[in-house]
């Protein structure tokens, strides 16, 4: 049961974020550089795996040490892993495991650097104060959504592409933007049950600083440019034909944008988080395989 427990702490339900972006890097690499090191690429996941752990546990420490989870409502999507407010765990704990994750990702880091190229390093340091900085720092600024839309959508994308090719190039950066902005508008979306909690403990979300109303078009805008951003990297020929099939997620996307703008009724906007969740973790799966396939037959 304690096993069980530790699992949840780690908010899972999220952890899939981590295999996509990998898989969409690697993809990348092997489309365009007929590069694909299976060694690499698990590491590279076990590495972001790690990191994430520790954001999700890092964040529900500092949530509960500041007296936020102990007053907003949970949804599946919003509110922390409530292990800390329901005393399964002690907050000490959950510290540790947060910063021990992190800690086990450094030499994963370190021997990417060194077996790789230097030129990783840039990207695993701004990765680091994205981890480490989120929710104690970060949050307090104005506009946060920003680091986990770099921290964990296009950087791991780039790491991927780069630990198989050793290089950074325009087509990746072209195929990592799709995913600083679907993080990012993951995280936008979530904080809208939060807003009066996050409040009162000083953070400046975009629901926050913005209102939830303006946020919300955003959020909608931000969706669109997604699918906008890919349809112009085909006609650019940065992107391959067959990436068009992450269109796929459109009719979710619309779901998802149809309940953000209807974010005042709890029982419409939970949905849209789903869907939007959907939309993150798929639309970055089909992108992958678009790549796969433009490999095989483009």
């Amino acid at each position: 049961m304690k096993l069980k427990i530790w699992f949840l702490e780690t908010r899972p339900q999220f952890l899939l974020l981590s295999v996509v972006l990998v898989f969409l890097g690697t993809c990348l690499a092997w489309y365009k550089d007929d590069a694909f090191h299976l060694g690499y690429a698990l590491l590279a996941f076990v590495g972001l795996l790690l990191t994430h752990i520790s954001v999700n546990t890092l964040n529900d420490y500092f949530d509960y040490r500041s007296g936020i989870d102990l007053e907003v409502k949970r949804t599946p999507f919003s509110g922390g892993s409530g292990i800390l407010p329901s005393a399964l765990l002690k907050p000490r704990q959950v510290l540790w495991l947060g910063l021990t994750s992190f800690l086990l990702a450094i030499p994963i880091g370190v021997y990417f650097v060194v077996a790789r190229g230097w030129q990783l390093l840039p990207l695993l340091l701004i990765a680091a104060v994205c981890i480490l900085l989120y929710t104690p720092v970060i949050l307090k600024l104005g506009w946060p959504e920003w680091a986990p839309g770099v921290g964990l959508g296009a950087l791991p994308v780039l790491g991927a592409y780069f630990v198989q090719t050793t290089a950074y190039t325009l087509p990746a950066v072209v195929a990592s933007i799709p995913s600083a902005i679907l993080v990012h508008n993951l995280l936008l979306l979530n904080e809208f049950p939060d807003t009066e909690a996050d409040e009162k403990a000083g953070r400046k979300t975009l629901p926050i600083t913005m209102g939830k109303a303006r946020a919300s078009l955003l959020y909608s805008m931000l969706t669109l440019i997604v699918y906008l951003w890919i349809i112009g990297g085909v006609v650019a020929r940065l992107m391959p034909f067959f990436c068009l099939i992450a269109l796929l997620t459109l009719p979710l996307a619309v779901k998802a944008i149809q309940g953000a703008l209807r974010h005042q009724e709890i029982t419409k906007l939970v949905p849209a988080m789903a869907n939007n969740v959907l939309v993150v973790l798929l639309t970055q799966l089909l992108l992958g395989i678009g790549y796969i396939l433009a490999g095989i037959w483009g």
